[in-house]
């Protein structure tokens, strides 16, 4: 209790910048961790050849939303609760908030995986799925969808340990159990001896029983006695208020995932009316910007428990310092890959073919829209301050704002003024920029006092 104590007071008194990289350093070690699992995953599946592929790329959009969901805004908003209340010197508060995310949690896993379970076969063949790609979609989904609950859990508990200024446990989670799937995905999805392969359906078991894991050490972890917060301190009962406390900022942060991911189906449908080489070249050259969210995400989680924690305790002015000092460092980050990227295209796009067509348009994309980066990813960490403050209006609306830009302005971009590739890409890029500047706006303009 000592040392959970002195993360909360560090939280509140100490230097800014070397409590930000602190914080923020496990969450990045950890969510690269995860990035490798996703090529890894895609490596061993390769394997089973171009219909398992193709399956599995079926329902990684929905996979990683369930993820984005519970790990970013279920998640954000539960860290953000804990830290506030702790903050505040409202042990007991913190308690209950962990207790309903659970709750919240276990609807969230029921959701998905009734939804996926029920309508799982016309929702990929609604997305293009047919035949044997359809048949391995389905062997995966059933089994990762089947195991929602372990993969919400897991992520919560993990975002309740962050609301308490621990963000080395979690990180470490990620580490260690990425590993453990590095060994364990190929022998249940191959055999070995005795284990017999389960083809698709051993990789998403494989990421069930890592998450199983993840979610039995956190679990522990909580019920110790030690943690800032206790999951078994308060008797259990149900109250609105803790409901409302992680929902009111939690639901609109869910839709940011989804707004993001229209975004991104908006441009890719659009960009595939300059044909097959032209969706290929920007599918690659847009792949770099998933390099950049485990930055944006790891240090946004700690932003999220450093804001919240200070506009618990009442100190705005500390918050606000923190918003900005963080959302700069990640603009950094993110500004030097976008301008390496612009500058030297080649740099990335070889790495991934050779076709000079698919090279000109992918390299075309990060000249334009590379030197935007730096507020694509100021925009992402304003995102999740935004959370710590739970104030999620103006993130949500320029999410929406992106969206519009991104949507009516590619379309008359592609279909009435016909400009060629390079011209949508402008108009990538001021979605980005649209983005950034209304929350970066908005904050500026003192609507977290106001609110």
């Amino acid at each position: 209790m000592a040392a959970a104590a002195s993360r909360t007071r560090d939280l509140l008194q100490a230097p800014l910048l070397p409590t930000l990289f602190r914080l923020a350093t496990p969450n990045v070690i950890g969510l690269f961790a995860t990035t490798i699992v996703i090529g890894y995953d895609g490596y061993i599946l390769g394997r089973l050849g171009a219909d398992a592929l193709a399956g599995v790329a079926l329902v990684f959009p929905l996979s990683m939303l369930m993820l984005q969901i519970s790990a970013g805004g279920i998640g954000g908003a539960v860290t953000a609760g804990v830290a506030r209340a702790l903050g505040g010197g409202r042990a007991e508060d913190a308690d209950r908030i962990a207790q309903h995310a659970l709750l919240i949690a276990t609807v969230l896993a029921a959701i998905f995986m009734l939804v996926m379970l029920g309508f799982g076969g016309g929702i990929y063949r609604a997305m293009g799925g047919r035949d044997a790609a359809l048949d391995a979609a389905l062997s995966y989904s059933t089994v990762l969808f089947g195991g929602s609950l372990l993969i919400c859990l897991a992520n919560i508990l993990a975002a309740i340990v962050r609301g308490a200024g621990n963000m080395v446990l979690p990180s470490a989670m990620l580490a260690g159990t990425a590993i453990l799937h590095l060994f364990l995905c190929p022998l249940l999805v191959f055999g070995w001896g005795p284990v017999a392969g389960l083809g698709l359906a051993g990789a998403a078991l494989s990421t069930l029983g890592t998450n199983l894991v993840a979610a039995a050490v956190l679990l522990a972890y909580l019920s110790n006695g030690r943690a800032a917060v206790q999951l078994l301190r308060v008797r259990w009962e149900l109250r609105r208020e803790f409901l409302r406390a992680i929902l009111r900022v939690g639901a609109p942060a869910s839709l940011s995932p989804i707004l993001s991911n229209g975004s991104i189906a908006a441009a890719t449908a659009l960009i595939g009316s300059y044909g097959t080489a032209a969706l290929a070249g920007y599918g690659v050259a847009a792949r770099l910007e998933y390099i950049m969210i485990p930055i944006a995400f790891g240090f946004g989680t700690a932003l999220t428990t450093l804001v919240a924690t200070n506009m618990g305790a009442g100190q705005h002015e500390r918050a606000l310092r923190a918003t900005w000092t963080g959302g700069a460092v990640v603009a950094i980050l993110t500004g030097i890959i976008g301008i390496v990227a612009a500058i030297a295209p080649g740099l990335w796009m070889d790495l991934f073919s050779s076709d000079p067509e698919v090279l000109a348009i992918g390299s075309s994309y990060l000249r334009v829209v590379g030197g935007c980066y730096s507020l694509f990813g100021l925009g992402l960490a304003l995102f999740f301050a935004s959370q710590g403050a739970g104030r999620m209006f103006w993130p949500l609306a320029g999410s929406v704002a992106r969206l519009v830009v991104v949507t009516l302005g590619g379309w008359l971009a592609v279909h009435v003024w016909q400009v060629p590739a390079s011209g949508f890409f402008v108009v990538i890029a001021a979605g980005f920029v649209i983005y950034a500047v209304m929350i970066a706006g908005a904050i500026r303009l003192g609507t977290w006092v106001r609110a």
